[in-house]
């Protein structure tokens, strides 16, 4: 397995097992189980250096469940991260980001407040 984008090691290595990443115009996306959820949030942040929280939402994949995403930002130099999970429609809860950004707060409030999405 190769690395994507700029990460310095496969998805595997980096987030778990059942991760993959991928990168399109600049834009690296990762793709976490729920369970690894808050452990990619805390690689994303230690590992590869991305502080800057800039925002948290959520879509409703209709059969599938909400996915949520947290999009966070490394400056120097500028690299930009997507992380994602997919939750069902019937129980959509994960451990908070909050911990590890606190600027997620409101954000996770608003993808409550939109998608039912409970943040524990």
């Amino acid at each position: 397995m190769s690395a994507a984008g700029w990460l310095p090691a496969p998805a595997e290595e980096l987030f778990g097992p059942d991760a993959s990443a991928e990168e399109a115009y600049d834009l690296l996306t990762v793709d976490v189980p729920p369970s690894a959820w808050l452990t990619a949030l805390e690689t994303a942040r230690t590992t590869l250096s991305c502080t800057y929280f800039d925002w948290l939402s959520a879509v409703d994949e209709p059969g599938t469940g909400f996915r949520v995403c947290a999009h966070v930002v490394a400056l120097n130099p500028v690299r930009r991260l997507l992380v994602r999970t997919t939750v069902p429609h019937e129980a959509p809860a994960l451990p908070s980001a909050v911990g590890v950004y606190a600027g997620a707060a409101w954000h996770e409030r608003e993808t409550h407040e939109m998608f039912g999405v409970l943040f524990e």
